[in-house]
């Protein structure tokens, strides 16, 4: 069953949610995503730098000190 909390939106325009919603979250900012007449607000977790290495998968064959070639290495990936 979902939780319900009803908020009044003060002057500036600001909603609190309550802190039992917000103790999980590891961030500060949220998504807030508009469909129609209803607000969806998400959390956004931030991601460390390093949780990106080796992420992205390309040929071994690339000049790395060519920008072109990495380009047409990540395009190709791509297509597959």
């Amino acid at each position: 069953m979902a939780d319900v909390a009803v908020k009044e939106v003060d002057a500036q325009g600001r909603v609190s949610i309550p802190i039992e919603w917000r103790r999980g979250w590891k961030s500060r900012k949220l998504a807030l995503v508009r469909r129609g007449d209803r607000i969806e607000v998400y959390p956004i977790e931030s991601v460390r730098p390093s949780d990106l290495f080796d992420s992205i998968e390309i040929s071994g064959k690339v000049d790395f000190v060519d920008p072109h070639s990495v380009r047409k290495a990540l395009l190709e990936s791509r297509d597959i």
